[in-house]
């Protein structure tokens, strides 16, 4: 499998943010738009690189600096029919995503900053192997999710 096709993200050192839009970024635009209202904006950071900012009604927002940890962010929020994070700490987990099960929490896991398929993994006491299998799960359900709210016709 190649890097790009991998579904987990590599993550070296990478770091999410929790945050709000500020009124001195510079232009925006959408690179992901699912159902819903949710999407993921790419915007350029004071340094020049692109930040990803994932947006959904009721939820706090939180920016990602590799495109893929927020599209997996976006896989996991329809996996388990949102949550919103405001208020779980900084190192918390909400509720929904724990009760979901070991499969949609490894892929959560996999959005924090500074943890990689190899953290995980150990964790777990799994190989990388199966921490793929895991997301690869929660990948077709938010697929599966967002299709069939798109055949019922919700936008």
């Amino acid at each position: 499998m190649s890097r790009s096709d991998d579904p987990i993200p590599r993550f070296d050192d990478s770091t999410a943010h929790h945050d709000a839009p500020t009124a001195n970024e510079r232009s925006e635009s959408t690179v992901r738009e699912y159902i819903l209202g949710v999407r993921i904006v790419e915007r350029e950071s004071p340094d020049g690189d692109a930040l990803y900012r994932f947006d959904a009604p009721q939820h706090c927002g939180r920016t990602f600096d590799d495109l893929r940890r927020a599209e997996l962010y976006a896989d996991v929020y329809f996996d388990v029919n949102g949550f919103e994070e405001a208020g779980t700490g900084e190192r918390g987990v909400p509720p929904t995503i724990i009760q979901a099960g070991r499969d949609t929490l490894v892929a959560y896991f996999l959005t924090q900053p500074n943890t990689d398929v190899y953290w995980v993994a150990s964790f777990y006491g799994e190989k990388p192997e199966k921490i793929h299998r895991y997301v690869s799960r929660v990948r077709k359900r938010a697929q599966a999710i967002r299709d069939g709210a798109s055949d019922l016709g919700m936008e």
